[in-house]
């Protein structure tokens, strides 16, 4: 963002079908088509904050880069550097290979993510397996500690009742002896006077005069249930009072049992019902812990039969790979011959790397990650008599910018994006290959859109419309701009990107040449 500005903004203009997939994925996302035409922006703000809009809507970053995969191929030299990584050589050849790799990858893929997961869970059972045997016996020292106290559910709360009880037999005794008196008398005081007499010298005497009042006889009827009450409650204090154990043995045992429950509790829970749910779920995880040979066992055959399945997923990919290669050498080496290296050689060597403890492939244990076990290298002979050599060690500047460009109009007759930008692709290229790459990027313009950033005056000439991008300085203020080139500009530029000197009659005459021959070739 300029100083002084608060933003910058960049936008788009993209024509796209209706059916295509980036129309589709772009309408779920909520944009809006113009009559065909998608209008993508980023906004910038000095503070560093962005924002995306796709059709009018505001989206995810992630969206735009989505897709962009699919509308624009970008490449400059960082790509070319990219190209000398093996992986990205894999890749390139994945890419072109298509459904024939991209099939047996995918289930190699879920089958690789499968083995990962069983050797991490196996491997997790095998390191613990002393602190699950320890695990293991302290739960069955528990659990035999509780089966051999046998504790009811409950039991410790009756068993505190009964204590209580126990422990305050004879003063229990007593008080029931002298509330049954109260009630029902002492035989050994015939003339004491007790509730239960009382209470039915009353009822006598109203009922002598109830016929002659309904309100006392009511009142009689409710002391004759009094005195029902009275009899009921004296009958079962002198049961409570014969049913009474004051037995020092009894007491003696309900203790004992007492302290054998609080010899659990204080171990496994704070009451006896805590304690036998500790023991039930113990019970489920000793049963889990003793299951970990069977386990062990299975996940020993599920990682072997994974292994085995993943051996001949690799060797499938090996072959779809290698039948690939061979096509996709072969194009990338016809496209070299348009690129003024008619005697230059492309092949891949696809190898594999002995490991014992990896997949079988072709009869022997090899190494092996999440696409496959193939390394693959690509190869340039760049003439006769050389040998294949890697084309990180084997290629130059300019010959790598030719690979890559070959590799690029390769995948685009067989993975073809609407639009290729090229950032100065033809870096240490002079000439006639410099001739030879314009060429083949006009020709790759006639299936679709082609924009090319060069210093290159042989490769400038051969474009359909030719941008200036040229700064601007007012004393304060510098300013990108880009102007068109037509007529006599074009040839003006052309000669200073020739020979510095715009003005020079040899280079308008040379630049002149070289419009007219991209013409005569287009």
């Amino acid at each position: 963002v300029r100083i002084g500005a608060g933003k910058a903004v960049v936008e788009g203009r993209i024509t796209v079908p209706r059916d295509a997939a980036v129309a589709v994925r772009a309408e779920e996302a909520g944009a809006e088509l113009d009559d065909g035409t998608l209008l993508v922006s980023r906004t910038v703000s000095a503070e560093g904050r962005s924002r995306a809009h796709l059709g009018g809507r505001s989206v995810p970053v992630g969206v735009l880069a989505e897709l962009a995969d699919e509308l624009v191929a970008v490449h400059g030299q960082t790509d070319q550097q990219g190209l000398l990584k093996l992986s990205r050589q894999r890749q390139a050849l994945d890419r072109y290979a298509g459904d024939a790799v991209a099939g047996p990858l995918a289930k190699y893929g879920e089958a690789y993510k499968r083995l990962r997961a069983v050797a991490v869970e196996l491997g997790e059972i095998t390191t613990r397996a002393r602190e699950r045997a320890q695990e293991a016996d302290l739960l069955r020292f528990g659990l035999d500690e509780i089966a051999a106290v046998e504790p009811r559910a409950g039991e410790d709360v009756e068993l505190a009742e009964e204590a209580e009880r126990l422990g305050h037999a004879e003063a229990l005794a007593s008080a029931a002896a002298v509330a049954h008196a109260g009630l029902a008398g002492n035989p050994e005081d015939p003339e004491g006077v007790d509730a239960g007499t009382l209470v039915a010298g009353a009822q006598r005497a109203l009922d002598a005069v109830r016929a002659h009042d309904p309100a006392l006889a009511a009142l009689a009827d409710r002391i004759g249930e009094i005195g029902i009450l009275l009899r009921d409650a004296a009958g079962d204090l002198a049961g409570y009072a014969d049913d009474l154990d004051a037995d020092p043995l009894r007491l003696a045992a309900v203790e004992e049992r007492r302290a054998a429950l609080t010899g659990l509790t204080r171990k496994y829970g704070a009451d006896i019902a805590t304690v036998l749910a500790w023991a039930e779920q113990s019970a489920a995880r000793l049963t889990e812990l003793d299951g970990d040979d069977e386990r062990i066992g299975e996940l020993t055959a599920e990682r072997d039969a994974l292994r085995s399945e993943l051996g001949g997923l690799a060797q499938a990919l090996t072959d779809a790979r290698t039948e690939a290669a061979e096509r996709f050498a072969a194009a990338v080496t016809a496209e070299l011959a348009s690129l003024a290296m008619p005697h230059a050689r492309v092949s891949f060597d696809i190898r594999q790397t002995e490991d014992p403890e990896g997949v079988e492939v072709g009869g022997r244990p090899v190494a092996y990650g999440p696409a496959g076990a193939d390394e693959v290298e690509l190869l340039l002979a760049p003439h006769p008599g050389a040998p294949p050599r890697p084309i990180a060690k084997g290629a130059s500047g300019g010959e790598l910018s030719r690979v890559m460009l070959a590799v690029e109009v390769v995948f685009a007759g067989t993975d073809p994006v609407p639009t290729y930008l090229f950032d100065e692709v033809d870096a240490g290229v002079g000439g006639k290959a410099a001739v030879e790459i314009g060429r083949r990027l006009a020709r790759l313009a006639k299936t679709a859109q082609v924009v090319v950033v060069t210093h290159l005056p042989q490769v400038a000439a051969f474009a359909d419309r030719q941008l200036l991008v040229e700064k601007t300085n007012d004393g304060s203020v510098t300013r990108s701009g880009v102007k068109v080139l037509e007529g006599e500009d074009r040839v003006r530029e052309l000669s200073r990107m020739l020979a510095g000197q715009e003005d020079s009659e040899t280079a308008r005459a040379h630049a002149e040449e070289l419009l007219a021959a991209a013409r005569a070739d287009g």
